[in-house]
């Protein structure tokens, strides 16, 4: 591989490049990995192969080279994702494992992995890849350090569409709910457990990932659907089963609470509607509760607001509810990948490829948000505010579709 003129200048990058990266085996891939992450850093707009290149080189071969590490080289990104939450755990205590989705538009139809997918963040259905994310909550910072890619349809049955793709035989289309636990079971595998946070209230299956958490002990706080079926104890102790919807909008109780905010506020009323649940037709190893779960929601103008469910002791619903917020601030993370990290310019088309592009994104994304850069982004934007604070003072900051 031909990286003659590439150009790492900032000497705290090359540390962190050679401490993520480090397992690769030949000093130019470790080489093409810190320039491909200092050139998102530092390339303001698109973060095409072209572009990235000219940031960190004077050589013409270096766009072809970057293209070939990112694209052909056969490395493997699961050892720099494994050291990339090494890093982020050493920033700060980790108070939520979230699960989050990018969507990344696509042209054409050769994109590994793409296919037609409602986006409920855009309410649009778009041509797309659809990837799942593992995210550490640490502070007001939320940090992808794991990634799986949606098969669908024909990607999982496909044998030459497959093999086209570079997709291992391990790799088989699964489920969002499924997509949730292999994240979480991966995380588990190596570091201390600490609270799952998913928005996944457009997923009919949600009961799947609510049933799996409890299997495996964990704690949650998971966005379901409205039309989700749950169990009701009335105060006469009769039992009834319909939408969660429905136990929310006729709660004759509210709690007020204040849930502790960022620095900015210290801390704010919130009034929740919560109601103890069991989910239709399941136990899911709780034989010892009648209700082993907590139904609840904000109260906001006319209906209640987005319906949550977990298993946190009553006596925990103010954290519940802190935790729930965090599932924004993921969602804030990847539109800020999107805009200024160069997550939606992946130009290949293999399995491989694109874990390459997520894996090397994400380590941008890190350094820039917990890094000695942590407090610029490559357009001189504040990232040590929180990243609700960063939606709300910035309505534009979503993801950009035009691709």
């Amino acid at each position: 591989m031909d990286v003659e003129g590439l150009r790492i200048e900032q000497s705290g990058l090359t540390d962190f490049c050679a401490h993520i990266f480090g397992h690769l085996s030949r000093v130019d891939q470790r080489r093409c990995a810190c320039a491909y992450v200092s050139a998102i850093l530092t390339t303001p707009g698109k973060k095409s192969l072209r572009r990235l290149a000219r940031t960190v080189s004077t050589s013409p071969a270096a766009a072809q080279s970057l293209r070939q590490f990112v694209n052909g080289s056969p490395w493997s990104w699961q050892p720099a994702l494994h050291e990339l939450a090494s890093w982020t755990r050493r920033r700060g205590p980790v108070t939520a494992w979230s699960i989050g989705r990018a969507f990344l538009p696509k042209r054409g139809e050769r994109s590994v992995g793409v296919h037609r997918h409602y986006d409920p963040f855009s309410n649009r259905t778009l041509s797309c890849q659809l990837g799942y994310g593992a995210f550490l909550s640490v502070g007001t910072a939320h940090i992808p350090v794991e990634w799986e890619l949606s098969l669908p349809g024909a990607w999982n049955d496909d044998i030459q569409l497959r093999r086209r793709a570079r997709i291992p035989d391990t790799e088989q289309g699964r489920p969002a709910w499924a997509h949730a636990l292999g994240l979480v079971d991966s995380l588990a595998s190596r570091m201390e457990p600490v609270p799952v946070v998913a928005d996944l209230r457009d997923e009919p299956d949600v009961g799947h990932l609510i049933q799996g958490l409890e299997q495996r002990g964990h704690d949650f706080v998971i966005a379901v659907p409205h039309r989700l079926r749950v169990r009701f104890s009335d105060h006469l102790g009769s039992r009834s089963t319909g939408p969660a919807a429905r136990y929310l909008a006729s709660a004759d109780t509210s709690v007020e609470m204040v849930v502790p905010g960022g620095p900015e506020d210290g801390g704010r009323v919130t009034r929740i509607l919560a109601v103890p649940v069991d989910l239709h037709g399941e136990r899911h190893g709780c034989a010892s509760a009648e209700d082993p779960y907590r139904l609840f929601a904000k109260v906001g103008p006319g209906e209640p607001d987005q319906a949550w469910i977990t298993n946190l002791r009553s006596c925990r619903l103010r954290e519940a509810v802190k935790l729930a917020e965090l599932s924004l601030g993921t969602s804030t993370a990847v539109s800020a990948m999107g805009r200024w990290f160069g997550l939606l310019d992946f130009e290949g088309r293999s399995f491989p490829g694109w874990h390459h592009h997520m894996t090397l994104v994400s380590a941008a994304y890190a350094y820039g948000r917990l890094g000695p850069l942590g407090d610029r982004s490559p357009n001189h934007e504040s990232y040590n505010t929180s990243d609700l604070a960063i939606l709300a003072q910035r309505p534009w900051l979503k993801p950009t579709y035009e691709h």
